[in-house]
């Protein structure tokens, strides 16, 4: 039984829209909230992660971290639109970096996260509470979805994490964190490979390529204003030329993705949520 139901924005507008002459095609759907099941959502859960680490997803053990993910059903949400046995379209879920400390692929994430966070000075508080001891309990939010599935499907996860991180605390479980350690990604528009040695004339090279940071999770603004930190980082693996291209997507420029972390306060869990319903809340 899904943990809720509701339907995207476009077909709370459907019988506005159909009234109209656009030509736009709307496709209503109902997405579903779920726990996730080990039984079905492995590799899914699998595929997301390998998406939400891009090209770095070689340095860390996904399979390990689905299973650590799937380990604790009643943590957590998948959304899906056929169902609890199809593949999940989203997932959020969190895992307690100190409890788990001791397994390989979460010490490798952590080795990993720390390396990278040592890069950025506005980093440097993540890094700093990673590899230093100390009275912390940093638990890592993992989240990511398909490409095009809208962003309201959010809130409602990180609303009900909050209520299960609760009930565990009341269960005497180890979720009572200090701090929240997102992992996310950004992007940086960069010229196109395709135009090198184009006659045509080039727009100035588009200000020598844009320092401007796009984000593939918009929430991520929002969680930036109940921040301790947040910056970017660059991959380790460099990625090919032309695979900035073919992310462009019909546009002139090609998108370069980068890391990015975002260390929250746990006290600011119930601000931080209710501002993502907000902002983040169907038209």
């Amino acid at each position: 039984m899904a943990k809720r139901k509701v339907p995207t924005p476009s077909e709370a507008h459907a019988e506005e829209d159909s009234s109209s002459d656009s030509d736009t095609d709307m496709l209503d759907v109902d997405f579903e909230w779920f726990d996730p099941q080990p039984e079905v959502d492995f590799h899914g859960l699998k595929t997301l992660l390998r998406q939400l680490l891009d090209v770095d997803s070689q340095f860390v053990d996904t399979s390990a971290l689905a299973d650590l993910i799937l380990a604790q059903p009643l943590l957590g949400s998948t959304v899906k639109v056929d169902g609890n046995e199809t593949d999940p379209y989203a997932f959020l879920s969190v895992i307690n970096l100190q409890e788990n400390k001791e397994k390989p692929a979460v010490k490798a994430l952590v080795d990993y996260i720390v390396r990278q966070a040592s890069t950025n000075p506005a980093l440097s508080l993540v890094a700093d509470l990673l590899k230093t001891p100390n009275n912390a309990t940093v638990g890592l939010i993992l989240t990511e979805r398909l490409v095009n599935i809208p962003s309201e499907v959010v809130p409602p996860m990180y609303r009900m994490l909050l209520e299960e991180i609760m009930w565990a605390i009341e269960e005497k479980e180890p979720y009572n964190f200090s701090h929240y350690l997102i992992i996310s990604k950004t992007y940086q528009e960069i010229s196109s490979m395709l135009d090198t040695g184009d006659d045509r004339p080039q727009k100035k090279k588009k200000k020598e390529d844009s320092k401007q940071v796009f984000y593939f999770h918009p929430e991520d603004e929002v969680l930036h204003r109940h921040a301790v930190a947040y910056g970017d980082y660059t991959y380790i693996r460099e990625e090919a030329d032309g695979q900035a291209d073919a992310k462009r997507a019909f546009q002139e420029l090609g998108v370069k993705p980068q890391g990015h972390l975002i260390l929250l306060d746990a006290s600011e869990g119930e601000t931080m949520v209710k501002a993502l319903e907000d902002f983040l809340r169907p038209a």
